[in-house]
């Protein structure tokens, strides 16, 4: 069952992906059959053709690497190293008018940002899943001997600027805790919170944790965590958990009577008591309940052989449903990316062109996202970001992509004369070679991402929690 279930993510990875890139090469063909300019081919993936048919003058073909697809058009300087020589069909090959090379360059861009707008009405009907950590800016962890915890931060604070920038979330790009302090260019960050109603300023100095061989730069960062109510995702068998009555997501709002930020809160203060019994105040649904527990050593599992009661929780923690309009998803979107660019050229930036992902990254994303829970649901809203990125880093002027496309075809349409063979060739090779040698680059540190968390989750399970089953007694036999 779970090699099935790896299969079918998989399937529904690649689908979703692929129609998305199906959808911007689909703009190109559709513009450039409105403008009257030559196809030689239509291809789904790359790779050798494991189907083609030629339907009138157009060959419609399936690769064999699932990544993507393109249309060769010979009259738009074509890459044949990466589409393939053109077809011979006998008929001289006239040049393309400028403005119509234009149009169709940009239909791609359109297309994309169309069903980014598509995915975006979506999300608008059916909603989206939100965590607590993108609604809140309140600490729910600090970090022993972190810089937060140096500055004087506590659990419960609620952080409102950093760098003098608002902060509206915790996680996330642009306006979020994490971003702010990541693309943050100064010794110190300035951060400004509240506690107990009084505003205060602080200024730790952030750090970032070492990495080893080909694995990214961790980001600056000052090691708190938002403030996530500790849900219960499992109860171990014959736990002094079980025995208490708890289940899978009960909500443990506090702990003889101290509230609880965050799930490592609550197992630091479970573990500072040792084997002394706690008073739960526990939210399961609408009913508010309370139950003692009694942390016990387990016959098997954790090395540090310390008392605890044998839950797990659940990392997703508590999901609301948000309904953002479609210009709301999209302009986030957008000035989520402004804010990467931003960070990208800065010169004090720690942000580099390794933290952002290829396709390799992107499709890991995807399986993540289908692993969790409403997965349809944020694989959607994953998709308007996906759309909006292609469309947009498009238009950049990089030959090979559309944005280097227009900007040849405007060059041409100032000098009114087509600019030399050679000349476009070159320059289409360069750029190519520049946006290949990117994607390899970047997915290094994909692949190398993608081992690191295998390496994890196979030593997740490596502990196996038990408890000793309830004692039975027993009577002598009678003689």
């Amino acid at each position: 069952m779970a090699v099935l279930k790896v299969i079918l993510i998989c399937l529904e990875v690649v689908v979703l992906f692929n129609f998305i890139i199906l959808v911007h090469e689909l703009g190109h063909f559709l513009a450039a059959r409105w403008r009257g300019l030559v196809i030689d081919r239509f291809s789904i993936w790359f790779g050798r053709p494991l189907w083609q048919k030629k339907i009138g003058s157009v060959v419609y073909s399936l690769g064999s690497i699932p990544a993507g697809g393109f249309v060769s058009l010979p009259q738009m300087a074509p890459m044949e190293w990466i589409e393939g020589r053109a077809l011979e069909n006998g008929q001289p090959l006239l040049p393309a008018r400028p403005l119509d090379k234009i149009i169709v360059a940009a239909a791609g861009p359109v297309f994309s940002l169309s069903l980014a707008f598509g995915f975006a009405a979506l999300v608008w009907l059916i909603g989206r899943p939100v965590s607590e950590a993108e609604v809140t800016t309140v600490i729910g962890y600090v970090v022993k001997g972190s810089p937060a915890e140096r500055a004087g931060l506590k659990p419960g604070d609620r952080i409102l600027s950093i760098d003098n920038h608002p902060v509206q979330r915790f996680v996330g790009m642009g306006d979020s805790i994490v971003w702010q302090v990541a693309a943050s260019e100064g010794r110190t960050v300035r951060i400004e919170y509240e506690r107990d109603g009084v505003r205060s300023v602080v200024e730790p100095e952030p750090t970032k944790d070492p990495v080893k061989g080909w694995q990214r730069e961790n980001l600056r960062q000052i090691k708190v965590y938002p403030a996530e109510a500790p849900m219960v995702g499992k109860v171990e068998r014959n736990s002094p958990a079980e025995r208490a009555g708890l289940r899978p997501s009960d909500i443990i709002e506090s702990a003889d009577g101290q509230y609880m930020y965050h799930r490592n809160g609550f197992s630091d203060y479970i573990h500072a008591h040792g084997a002394r019994p706690v008073r739960l105040d526990i939210r399961r649904g609408t009913d508010h309940l309370q139950a003692m527990v009694t942390p016990e050593l387990p016959i098997s599992g954790p090395t540090n052989r310390q008392p605890i009661i044998g839950i797990v929780f659940d990392d997703t923690g508590v999901l609301t449903m948000a309904y953002p309009n479609p210009w709301e998803q999209v302009t986030g979107v957008v000035g989520n990316m402004v804010s990467t660019l931003t960070a990208l050229i800065s010169p004090k930036s720690e942000i580099k062109p390794q933290h952002l992902s290829g396709p390799v990254g992107i499709m890991r994303i995807y399986y993540l996202v289908f692993e969790n829970k409403l997965a349809w649901r944020q694989a959607i809203w994953f998709s308007v970001l996906l759309n909006v990125n292609l469309g947009l880093l498009n238009l950049l002027p990089v030959p090979m992509l559309d944005g280097g496309h227009i900007v040849l075809s405007l060059a041409e349409w100032v000098r009114r004369r087509p600019l030399s063979e050679p000349v476009v060739r070159w320059v289409q090779t360069a750029g190519a070679m520049l946006v290949i040698g990117f994607i390899l680059y970047v997915t290094t540190f994909d692949l190398v991402d993608l081992h690191g968390s295998r390496v994890a989750a196979d030593h997740s399970g490596a502990e196996d929690i038990r408890f000793a089953p309830p004692a039975v007694d027993s009577k002598p036999s009678s003689p």
